[in-house]
């Protein structure tokens, strides 16, 4: 019973993270693939202009398009990567006599890249609609649904997963480092401050260390995902992993191309991160706070 209940307190506490964190950076998430996925050159610049002529063209809320899509990928998605994070680390910790403790270095990096693969197995359709409605206007594809049942029959069920092989390898270095990051800086805190819980404000500083780290080392892989993704609408036939890597270096070049948008990801992606952290610890304590209350009642 109390092992049900911590793994419906994780889903719980993950799918809020994951929901507040990703809705708090929706437009530039949106930006930053429209980018990645045309040969238009960016910059700071040219993302404000790109964010401000969506605005006054298709009003403030079009900043958020394909959040819904985003919503419903990411819920589940946050939900199972940090339920199934919290679950490999009792099975490592048991494993390596480590139960209740923080893992050492290997194990700590093995549970994240399990946690993120296990989730990305689960939900990449969901991520493939959100990268189509994200990059098309409104009049294409009118809701989740419907971008399901066209993409079904216009381009086959496989097309659900294409770029699935440069999301596993982008997501074992991402999800590991990310994981392994906030871990050890949690560890270290703990150790210099004699407090075993960070405040509010350090656990988002954690946070968003562990989301610099993780989506730099794996970013030109998503770019390649958004790419594949996107392939049908954009009129590209990106095919394979190298192939697609070859044909942006050749047109735009190695920083230009595989990294572009990458100085918004530094933006965009410590603050998600940080968010998304903070959420699931501090809901998984107030969760916990609760239950103990309802006990203390009795």
């Amino acid at each position: 019973m109390k092992h049900t209940r911590s793994v419906l307190n994780s889903l719980f506490s993950g799918a809020l993270a994951g929901a507040v964190a990703k809705t708090a950076v929706a437009p530039l998430d949106r930006t930053k693939i429209i980018f990645q996925v045309s040969s238009a050159r960016f910059s700071a610049k040219e993302a404000y202009r790109l964010i401000y002529r969506t605005y006054l063209k298709e009003g403030f809320l079009s900043l958020w398009r394909g959040n819904s899509a985003t919503m419903v990928r990411v819920i589940p998605y946050a939900a199972i990567q940090f339920c199934a994070h919290e679950q490999y680390k009792r099975l490592l910790g048991g494993y390596y006599g480590f139960q209740g403790k923080t893992l050492p270095p290997v194990p700590r990096l093995l549970a994240g890249s399990l946690a993120g693969t296990t989730a990305a197995m689960l939900t990449y359709p969901l991520d493939m609609v959100r990268a189509r409605m994200a990059v098309t206007p409104k009049e294409m594809y009118s809701n989740i649904l419907h971008v399901f049942v066209r993409i079904s029959r216009e381009e086959g069920m496989k097309t659900l997963y294409r770029g699935f092989t440069p999301t596993i390898l982008g997501v074992v270095p991402y999800a590991g480092l990310s994981f392994f990051t906030y871990e050890t800086l949690k560890k270290l805190h703990a150790e210099h401050s004699g407090r075993l819980q960070p405040y509010s404000y350090e656990r988002l500083a954690f946070g968003a260390c562990a989301g610099l780290i993780g989506q730099s080392a794996s970013y030109p892989l998503d770019v390649v995902r958004r790419r594949m993704q996107t392939a049908g609408v954009t009129g590209h036939t990106y095919g394979t992993i190298l192939g697609t890597m070859r044909e942006i270096v050749s047109e735009e070049g190695v920083i230009r191309g595989l990294y572009k948008g990458l100085s918004m990801n530094w933006v965009k992606g410590p603050i998600a991160v940080g968010i998304s952290f903070t959420t699931f610890d501090l809901t998984q304590i107030l969760l916990k706070k609760l239950h103990q209350m309802g006990y203390a009642a009795r």
